[in-house]
């Protein structure tokens, strides 16, 4: 028989999204980001338009060349070869781990202005 905690977990856990996504977690070598930066924008925006990203920057000031990509993937070995894929991982200015995540609570806000077709995400 469960127990009164075990309960409450349930019943809080029961409506919650539990979607699975990978998260890659990108560590830079202090090098100079720029000679790749276009391809791997470029990557990041065709990613994008195909539904794998769901979102990806930067890490703290940007310096060390850190960064956090989180993606849609039917399953890690899938996200593992959209890492490698990353123009930074080609060409040796990161390296990368991955962590899979199950999105289950938080919230997202969107404000469309038809009057000036502007949107805003908050």
């Amino acid at each position: 028989m469960p127990s009164a905690t075990e309960l409450k977990i349930a019943e809080l856990t029961k409506g919650m999204l539990k979607l699975k996504l990978f998260v890659i977690f990108s560590q830079g070598k202090g090098l100079d980001l720029k000679p790749y930066l276009a391809e791997h924008l470029q990557y990041m925006v065709d990613l994008e338009r195909q539904g794998k990203l769901f979102a990806s920057g930067p890490l703290g000031d940007s310096t060390r060349g850190d960064g956090m990509t989180i993606v849609r993937a039917a399953s890690e070995a899938e996200a593992r070869e959209l890492a490698m894929r990353d123009p930074f991982v080609v060409n040796g200015i990161r390296t990368f781990t991955l962590q899979p995540w199950i999105v289950m609570e938080g919230s997202l806000s969107v404000t469309v202005n038809f009057s000036d077709q502007t949107a805003r995400i908050s």
